[in-house]
């Protein structure tokens, strides 16, 4: 694959740009205390991914990741998001998200996570050359941060919110720092992705039918007894 001075000038300043939105976006989901507007924060993280996706094909010329931007703008911001809109009213879950700390902790924590994360990712952007290798600590502090909103918040939905999340971080790394990756492994973490939401909304009903409530501090009861 081959990138013009051209693709150079303009295309990774952009690629960029939408790393930061990504991992800004991140922040936003941490920091986001109604379900509502997280599940909104996730669509959008879902048209970064494909504008990222779609970037890269353009500079690369690889003409597959154009139908892989395709796929994730139907899948990650509308398909998915769709869905939780419906499983949001169909369980009749309303109100705020709980969460085990309050934002301003939260944020502190995640920014620790994000220095983290670039210390982590310095020793591996330091063996290789290609020009975005920046994107590595990126994507790597947005994994995390989605990672600590899965497991400072108690409502099922919200989780699974932080666990999609991850996969956003995991996709924007393989498609953005390699400049692509082949596209049967793309179909497969698609797949992968798809095939966990469908678990886990049979699992929100599971829940939602045995304790009326989507709150799982409820499993932490029935282990006590």
């Amino acid at each position: 694959m081959i990138i013009t001075a051209q693709g150079l000038a303009w295309g990774i300043p952009l690629l960029k740009l939408l790393a930061a939105l990504l991992l800004l976006l991140a922040f936003a989901m941490l920091a986001q205390r109604r379900l509502l507007t997280l599940i909104h924060l996730l669509a959008w993280q879902g048209v970064v991914l494909a504008a990222g996706t779609a970037l890269v094909a353009l500079l690369t010329g690889q003409t597959e990741l154009w139908f892989s931007a395709a796929l994730t703008l139907g899948l990650k911001a509308i398909l998915i998001p769709t869905v939780l809109h419906r499983l949001l009213r169909r369980l009749q879950v309303h109100g705020d998200v709980e969460a085990v700390l309050n934002i301003p902790l939260t944020l502190l924590a995640g920014i620790a996570l994000v220095i983290f994360a670039f210390s982590l990712a310095a020793p591996i952007t330091a063996l290789t050359d290609t020009v975005t290798r920046g994107m590595v600590g990126i994507a790597l502090a947005a994994v995390l941060l989605a990672f600590l909103m899965m497991i400072t918040r108690r409502k099922a939905i919200s989780q699974v919110v932080g666990f999609l999340a991850i996969d956003n971080g995991l996709f924007f790394a393989a498609t953005s720092a390699t400049l692509g990756m082949p596209m049967i492994v793309e179909l497969g973490v698609a797949l992968d992705a798809l095939i966990g939401f469908v678990i886990l909304g049979v699992f929100f009903f599971q829940i939602r039918e045995t304790f009326d409530s989507m709150d799982l501090q409820n499993l932490e009861h029935i282990r006590e007894e």
